[in-house]
């Protein structure tokens, strides 16, 4: 009997800015979308936990070489605490290890919210993919070994409350790299003298996508195999926007596609830069830095 063929992979590039679905792993999300596309390749910019929805970028091909950037920026969650419990995993899938009756009212939850802006030091989830001596921090805990965990610096801009009830507050929080959003709900609730833990988490934007820009997988499925469905990928460069871009001509473009840094010439051309992107006719060449003049390429995309 012959062994039927595998489907043929396609050097396809650009971004599925995905409104990842509850119940679903980003790992099984970048598998769908890759089988979708027949890409040859393809990463995320920033898990997400399985019970979160909303904005997961997926780059397929040279977008992959992007990631880095978009993972990088500010994200905005939407979400909701439930108040009364705390859970083993600051979120509803644990168990209730402790709990109160004390139920903040919206001037006492605005009055504190100060306190989780700027920089600040968060302990992460004890259920979280830090490692500790090699191992995952969930697995540890999973198996009943105690984690201990160090609180670290994080950056959040801003704190606001949407919605505010007995039992349940909802909350939109910008912030950076790094933050957990299952550890603010739970200290918010301690400096309350309360306990709690998020009872729903949607992520609003990564770095230059939001909910604005998100297909769904059905939409995806939907559409025809091909331009149709092609049509609803980002460029590459879509990535990149909240990078500084530089426009080369055609010799510096040759000489950046094979990995050689080039001079900028020209009034307007930047002296110093710790990060930005150079292009040609609109497609990207390669990420990199300008120093002294100098465009000095990190990544080359092809």
């Amino acid at each position: 009997m012959t062994e039927q063929k595998k489907s043929k992979k396609r050097p396809i590039s650009g971004w599925v800015v995905l409104n990842k679905p509850y119940d679903f792993t980003s790992t099984q999300a970048v598998g769908k979308v890759r089988w979708l596309f027949s890409a040859a390749k393809a990463g995320h910019a920033g898990t997400l936990d399985p019970l979160a929805t909303g904005i997961l970028p997926i780059a397929l091909g040279e977008a992959t070489k992007a990631v880095p950037q978009v993972q990088d920026g500010t994200k905005v969650y939407r979400f909701s605490i439930v108040w009364g419990s705390a859970t083993t995993t600051d979120d509803r899938e644990g168990e209730v290890v402790a709990t109160s009756d004390v139920r903040p009212d919206r001037a006492a939850l605005d009055a504190v919210l100060p306190q989780f802006t700027g920089l600040i030091m968060q302990r992460p989830p004890i259920f979280s993919a830090l490692k500790i001596d090699g191992e995952r921090a969930y697995d540890l805990a999973r198996a009943g070994e105690t984690v201990e965990l160090e609180p670290r610096p994080i950056e959040v801009d801003a704190l606001t409350v949407l919605e505010h009830g007995a039992e349940h507050s909802v909350l939109e929080v910008t912030c950076g790299k790094g933050t957990y959003v299952r550890s603010l709900a739970r200290d918010i609730a301690e400096v309350l003298g309360t306990r709690g833990h998020v009872g729903s988490l949607h992520r609003a934007a990564v770095g230059p996508f939001s909910d604005e820009d998100a297909v769904t997988l059905e939409q995806l499925e939907a559409a025809e195999a091909g331009e149709a469905r092609d049509a609803l990928l980002a460029p590459t460069s879509a990535g990149l926007v909240d990078l500084p871009e530089i426009r080369l001509d055609a010799g510096q473009a040759s000489a950046v596609g094979n990995g050689n840094p080039v001079l900028l010439t020209g009034a307007a051309a930047p002296a110093n830069l710790d990060e930005c992107w150079v292009s040609f006719k609109g497609k990207v060449l390669a990420t990199g830095s300008v120093e002294y003049g100098q465009f000095k390429p990190r990544r080359v995309f092809h």
